[in-house]
């Protein structure tokens, strides 16, 4: 076996880089559920109105949402390694603050300092691991491993938060963020040794940095105040259509700026796109397993908090199997939508399972093969998706790209929120109103608000399975990448037809036997 002088330059503390970028991913995602657990406690700890309480959650949301391709754009020009640090040090000092909250407003300003810190973050973790592992084979584990952990982040995030919140104090759901970051900073700083080149020297797009964070917070708002006022909402309504001329704006002045924020080669790519799509989409589904599972384990099961979040171990096993050794295999052999369509099927399959759920049924028959189902699924979707997201983008873009890939992910996460809850709420009160004649006594009347709420629950796992066949239509038809063994990366962009090919710092390193 001989080796190309490329290969001899890999970093050899890549491998150890990679435990440290996946302890950071797992604090950013599992943070957008922990939370969601300690929450009652702390609106009773801190006198929390009810008004207030969903903020605890959106400020967390929109700084998150709104600032990340500002993020990934900054990741790029700064340096990934020192966003990333930069990032972690934030994050940290933020959950310090928010533990510490001695009122409403100084928790809500330490999420929203969350938000800002983990948008800077969270690409520049990725875009890490996307110059970082350029060897095919090497890259399809270590995203493999990414993969599992941003899919599997909400379901430990659960667990954790039952557990901290029930043993500890609701504080601790904060607090925990900075034994992470301190270990996660300790290892970049001895660990990550990011690429030689690669920045992007190109003047900030201001006009573009306000369009982006502004038309995303107020989408990412829009959806959240769904939930809540309806949409048929004046506030609803006006939020949505905001956000859509403010993204209109953005994508004009990016097609006529010399230097964007998000150059347009980098979503116009057809598996590029492709791949943010599916995601997002996926996501939007895979968002009613998470918010009404939680629910009818609690409510109609009776599970406490760490109980129910135990119960979500499941679909953390099966996302590790289905992204860490299937996708990992398989994706270099095979094109990555033969993963991703059919991935998303089995996760679609696993919702039509849990249309079926009564008062009276059990965790064995109905939710463990589902959750199974949905993580393994998932973690067929989640690794390919987010291969392909970075693959053959120019270093230079790297940060942004990684941003679009959390952009996917949270944009899906509140329009799946706001879409499931209303249509579970709207089935819950018909379903309510339709049996109430035959109501008769106490009992009834308990016995048919489980039902009614069960009902609801089942719309939305249908409407679930429903866009994850749509996901999956939409990795069939949009993504056609071959295997990801080629040596270079640009042939892999122009078999797609994408416009980053070009350049020898495009060049993957590879083995020659």
């Amino acid at each position: 076996m001989t080796t190309s002088p490329i290969a001899q330059t890999l970093d050899p503390r890549r491998w150890r880089a990679l435990a440290f970028i996946a302890l950071a991913q797992l604090m950013v995602v599992l943070d957008g559920t922990v939370v969601n657990i300690a929450l009652p406690s702390a609106q009773r700890d801190l006198g929390i109105s009810d008004a207030n309480r969903q903020w605890v959650v959106t400020a967390y949301a929109l700084a998150f949402g709104g600032l990340l391709l500002f993020g990934g754009r900054i990741a790029d020009r700064w340096g990934r390694r020192r966003a990333f640090i930069t990032g972690l040090v934030g994050f940290a000092a933020s959950s310090a603050l928010g533990g510490a909250a001695l009122n409403t407003g100084m928790l809500l300003s330490a999420r929203a300092l969350q938000g800002a810190f983990g948008a800077l973050l969270a690409p520049a973790a990725l875009s890490l691991l996307a110059v970082m592992f350029t060897e095919p084979k090497e890259r399809a584990k270590a995203f493999g491993i990414y993969g599992a952990i941003s899919g599997a982040g909400a379901a430990v995030g659960l667990i954790l938060g039952g557990v901290l919140t029930e043993y500890a104090n609701w504080r601790w759901t904060l607090y925990i963020n900075v034994f992470f970051a301190v270990i996660a900073v300790a290892g970049a700083v001895f660990e990550i040794k990011e690429p030689e080149g690669g920045r992007n020297r190109n003047r900030l797009d201001i006009p573009g940095i306000v369009l982006a964070s502004a038309g995303l917070a107020s989408l990412v708002y829009g959806f959240n105040k769904a939930e809540t006022d309806g949409w048929g909402s004046g506030v609803t309504l006006g939020f949505i259509i905001a956000a859509v001329v403010l993204l209109s704006v953005f994508v004009l002045v990016q097609s006529r700026t010399s230097a964007p924020l998000l150059p347009l080669r980098v979503v116009t790519d057809r598996n590029r796109g492709g791949a943010y799509l599916t995601l997002g989409i996926a996501v939007v589904g895979m968002f009613g397993a998470f918010l009404f599972l939680t629910y009818y384990l609690q409510v109609v099961l009776g599970y406490t908090p760490v109980t129910s979040g135990l119960a979500f171990l499941p679909m953390v096993v099966g996302m590790m199997l289905g992204a860490t050794q299937v996708a990992v295999r398989l994706l270099p052999k095979v094109r990555a939508r033969y993963l991703m369509a059919p991935g998303a099927l089995i996760a679609a399959s696993a919702m039509l399972i849990l249309t079926q759920i009564q008062v009276g049924s059990s965790y064995a028959t109905h939710v463990l093969p589902a959750l199974l189902m949905i993580g393994f699924g998932m973690g067929l979707v989640f690794m390919p998706s987010m291969n392909l997201a970075t693959l053959g983008v120019k270093p230079q873009d790297a940060g942004v790209a990684s941003a679009m890939v959390s952009t996917s992910q949270q944009v899906g996460g509140a329009i799946g929120t706001a879409l499931l809850s209303t249509l579970a709420n709207s089935a819950t009160a018909n379903y309510a109103a339709s049996h109430a004649a035959a109501v008769h006594s106490q009992a009834a009347a308990g016995l048919l608000k489980l039902s009614a709420m069960v009902h609801g629950f089942t719309v939305a796992f249908w409407t679930a399975a429903g866009l994850l066949v749509l996901a999956s239509i939409t990795a069939a038809v949009l993504v056609n990448a071959a295997p990801l063994r080629s040596a270079h990366a640009p042939d892999a962009d122009a078999s797609s037809g994408g416009s980053d090919a070009g350049g020898p710092q495009d060049e993957i390193p590879v083995i020659v036997h």
